[in-house]
């Protein structure tokens, strides 16, 4: 027969609980109040006024946007850079990584020094501008992709883990005939899906967040990233980005404040809907790579 005591709380973890609840708190209110503002009916909305639910709902501002070319190019545009910039990171980062893993390819040392000495070193932006320039990518999506296919942070870590892969699988499948394509393909691959997963994650949010590159390269507006229209649209307080300063529904109209708060929404839930099903093997992928043994 077996007992468990309950551990009794003291007022150390009182006090921690109320300063995670009150952190936690002041972590979402601010969410609430975006969510809140962005379906709220303009007949209703008051301005300067703390919204924790809608007084009354109304997609007008949704509809607004999601109906302007801008918006919807910029979305198109996020999409793509996002999901070939992805594929690409992750075709690069782990190739390389995976063979960087092998002490007997030539080069190995003067690469791997390579890779460190950016950790620490960095062009600058006229460099990078004037290669992206010299290269022709200027207003191209190729300019948010091509200069970010990997870079040092991610391959360390990714060679760390795959270092800690074991060397006997790699080793048998050489025995059953397996090419190094084939290695790395049929026993690498499978192996390093909880990495993949991780990585995944943070090339994706990289690329869905791009701005800085964006706004220095690219000055087509029809090929504005998401995170650039929605900056134009919440800052400059001339233009509301999309083309209007209010938007008609159900004979009233959408207060800018409106289409700004749903931009913002329309522009964090793709990540926070994704987010949660790469969550498992995002913290598994992150700590399988600090462990060798």
């Amino acid at each position: 027969m077996s007992i468990t005591h309950k551990k009794r709380l003291t007022w150390g973890d009182w006090i921690n609980y109320i300063l995670l609840f009150g952190i936690s708190a002041i972590s979402v209110f601010p969410f609430l109040y975006i969510f809140s503002v962005s379906f709220t009916d303009p007949a209703v909305y008051v301005p300067l006024k703390f919204y924790l639910f809608p007084e009354k709902w109304s997609l007008a501002a949704y509809r607004y946007i999601l109906s302007t070319n801008s918006f919807v190019n910029a979305i198109k545009s996020t999409a793509f850079v996002t999901a070939v910039g992805t594929v690409l990171n992750l075709i690069v980062t782990f190739m390389m990584a995976y063979g960087l893993t092998k002490k007997d390819v030539a080069g190995r040392g003067v690469i791997l020094s390579g890779v460190v000495f950016t950790l620490v070193f960095n062009a600058g932006i006229v460099p990078n501008y004037i290669l992206v320039k010299n290269l022709g990518l200027l207003n191209s999506y190729w300019a948010l992709i091509w200069p970010a296919l990997t870079n040092a942070w991610s391959l360390i870590v990714v060679k760390s883990f795959l270092e800690s892969l074991p060397a006997e699988l790699e080793e048998s499948a050489r025995m059953d005939g397996c090419s190094d394509i084939g290695v790395f393909l049929r026993i690498v691959i499978p192996l390093s899906m909880p990495a993949i997963a991780a990585f995944t994650l943070f090339f994706a949010v990289s690329h869905w967040n791009t701005y800085f590159n964006a706004l220095i390269y690219i000055s087509d507006t029809r090929k504005w990233t998401l995170q650039v229209l929605v900056k134009t649209l919440i800052i400059d307080s001339q233009s509301n980005g999309v083309g209007s300063q209010t938007v008609a529904s159900d004979g009233g109209n959408a207060p800018l404040e409106t289409i700004r708060m749903a931009s913002i929404v329309l522009a964090v839930a793709p990540i926070l809907v994704i987010y949660p099903f790469l969550q498992k093997h995002f913290a598994k992928g992150v700590m399988l790579g600090s462990i060798k043994g």
